[in-house]
């Protein structure tokens, strides 16, 4: 039987429509720029956890981006300024309440700023858009800690590995440390988080993903990064961009290392983008948050598809809702 109705109610589409308009109306006050980027390119990205939908066009093989990173850090590197897009981004193999191959994205990057101003901003634009609610900002660290008695930056990886093991139920012993760390992190940690808006940051070194290292006061290396939890849901996930070249071609190729001994389709590296931070990428920080998630959190929803016109539901997820 077809399913023709929308996903979401007209209530709830109304209510988005207002969203959208809120979040242009935030960063029109504070003078940053909305970009359009395409979603197709020629490549997409070399990360090991992300998966680019593929896409013929005139008989070429393009990718669906899975964020508007790379283009808007070429537009960075030309000299636009500070700006934001929202908009479309798509990621492969991902569906479930909480997940949907194509979702709506807010990505920002602000000039001369780093991770911590960027987090006092996130926080803004959620206390703007008309949601109240207690803000925590603590380190990897301490909040790993808290909860499973390990250092992250010192525990032995056989320990770690250990407790990723224990976590999800097999073997993880052969497995990295990142991705043991986000295995316990996503089974472990983040069920302990409390209620509200809660920034983490400092992550370990090995989860720098696109950020700048730095170094902590106890000296521990770690990554200049954040992510934002809403009432424990994953909602946002920030930078203190590298602007390093070379760093980030030999990222590249370690994510390029990585993809092989996966057995994942290999990606080329995005040669654009490089040229870019050649030229010159400005010191800056940026941030991606989902739209779809911030809207289940502000209406008290489960699942993706109950915020979205047309959502893609699977044989456990919700049905069309009308109102």
């Amino acid at each position: 039987m077809a399913r023709w109705q929308p996903t979401a109610s007209l209530e709830t589409l109304r209510f988005r429509a207002e969203l959208l308009s809120g979040i242009r109306q935030f960063f029109n006050d504070r003078n940053v720029m909305e970009v359009d980027v395409p979603v197709l390119a020629e490549t997409g990205v070399t990360d090991l956890h992300i998966d680019c939908i593929q896409a013929q066009v005139s008989g070429d093989v393009q990718y669906l981006q899975s964020s508007p990173e790379y283009f808007m850090k070429r537009l960075l590197a030309s000299g636009i300024g500070s700006i934001y897009s929202l908009g479309k981004a798509f990621r492969e193999g991902e569906l479930g309440r909480r997940h949907n191959p194509e979702f709506t994205l807010l990505e920002w990057y602000r000039l001369d700023w780093d991770e911590y101003q960027l987090m006092d901003e996130v926080a803004g634009l959620i206390k703007k858009l008309g949601l109240e609610c207690p803000n925590l900002v603590i380190t990897y660290k301490n909040i790993f800690e808290q909860v499973t008695g390990l250092n992250p930056h010192q525990t032995s990886l056989i320990n770690i590995q250990r407790l990723a093991s224990e976590s999800a139920g097999r073997d993880f012993s052969a497995e990295s440390r990142s991705t043991c760390l986000d295995l316990i992190f996503s089974f472990v940690v983040e069920p302990q988080l409390p209620e509200g808006l809660v920034f983490i940051h400092d992550y370990p070194a090995c989860q720098s993903a696109l950020a700048r290292l730095g170094e902590d006061k106890q000296g521990n290396t770690i990554a200049r990064r954040f992510e934002a939890y809403l009432n424990g849901m994953e909602l946002a996930n920030g930078y203190y961009e590298l602007v390093d070249v070379v760093e980030q071609k030999s990222r590249f190729d370690a994510d390029i290392a990585l993809r092989k001994m996966a057995g994942k389709q290999v990606m080329s590296m995005d040669n654009n983008l490089l040229a870019a931070m050649e030229t010159g990428l400005p010191v800056c920080a940026g941030v991606a948050l989902g739209v779809d998630r911030l809207l289940m959190q502000m209406l008290g929803f489960d699942e993706i598809s109950q915020v979205m016109s047309f959502g893609q539901v699977d044989s456990h997820g919700a049905g069309p809702h009308i109102e």
